[in-house]
């Protein structure tokens, strides 16, 4: 009788001490779970992917040494963590750095966080600039020269127009057609254009690391979807083999396409950035006024 008194009175100890949950706990908790399922999500499209199971292999025995007191399994797991932290940082370095760019990209940092005037000053793509480089494209996959044209958006390039030659000239058919000619000293690389210029050509760009992207594709594919995953370019590319031109955009590949859905692309692309209004908070008021 005494125990079961003991045992309602225990039960009424712990019912009347239960913590009180307020709203801001709720927020709290809610933020702490969207935050590790975007991260869950942002590791299974990487290779870490089979790292993040070697982790939980690895704390799952160090769990178990722990409970059944395997003193030496402890001592050894514990120290192979510690210095396994600092592995993962060096050896996953490339995955780290697209996540904070791809962070950088979000909509909030686009909206707001504008702090130079030169950024202001930016001009979206003019319909003569998407004619000329539809033009060229087309004439291109019709000879079957190969081409990698990268249009820079709101991520900047700076990076890896040095690794090319300066060219800073208006965007026309002829250059672009000129420039992609075999054995021609610019031919080789990719050119970039921003604010309806050639800013570079010849230039080195960033290959992915994808292992879903097709056999049959080649280096200048591979480069496309490689600066499609570090920025917000759009990337055009003719098939030297086949003449067939597919673009790239936010890490995905779409081929086989025609001069139609290259325009109406970039004309979006356009419209959508006229009529985005940019707060500029150092001067705390709105772009255009």
């Amino acid at each position: 009788m005494n125990s079961l008194r003991d045992l309602v009175s225990q039960l009424k100890w712990s019912i009347m001490n239960i913590p009180s949950i307020r709203i801001g706990d709720i927020v709290d908790i809610l933020i702490v779970a969207y935050l590790i399922y975007k991260i869950i999500i942002w590791i299974k499209d990487t290779r870490a992917w089979a790292l993040f199971k070697g982790v939980v292999v690895i704390f799952s025995a160090a769990v178990i040494a722990y409970v059944f007191q395997l003193n030496t399994v402890w001592w050894i797991l514990s120290n192979t963590i510690s210095v396994g932290i600092i592995a993962v940082f060096v050896v996953f370095q490339p995955e780290f750095r697209r996540a904070l760019e791809q962070l950088g990209r979000g909509r909030f940092f686009s909206n707001f966080m504008i702090f130079d005037e030169q950024r202001e000053r930016e001009e979206s793509i003019s319909t003569g600039t998407i004619e000329a480089i539809i033009k060229a494209v087309e004439h291109l996959a019709d000879s079957k020269i190969g081409a990698l044209i990268v249009i820079e958006r709101n991520v900047k390039l700076g990076e890896y127009e040095r690794t090319g030659i300066k060219i800073d000239a208006l965007v026309t058919a002829q250059l672009l057609i000129n420039i992609f000619q075999p054995n021609t000293p610019l031919h080789d690389g990719a050119v970039i254009i921003k604010n309806n210029r050639v800013s570079a050509a010849t230039c080195y760009l960033p290959l992915t690391d994808s292992l879903e992207i097709s056999k049959e594709l080649g280096t200048r594919h591979r480069a496309a979807l490689g600066i499609s995953e570090v920025s917000d370019a759009i990337t055009i590319v003719v098939s030297e083999e086949t003449g067939i031109i597919s673009v790239t955009d936010s890490g995905s590949l779409i081929r086989n396409i025609k001069g139609e859905f290259i325009r109406t692309m970039l004309k979006d692309h356009s419209s959508k950035k006229m009529d985005r209004k940019k707060l500029v908070l150092w001067k705390g008021r709105h772009k255009n006024e």
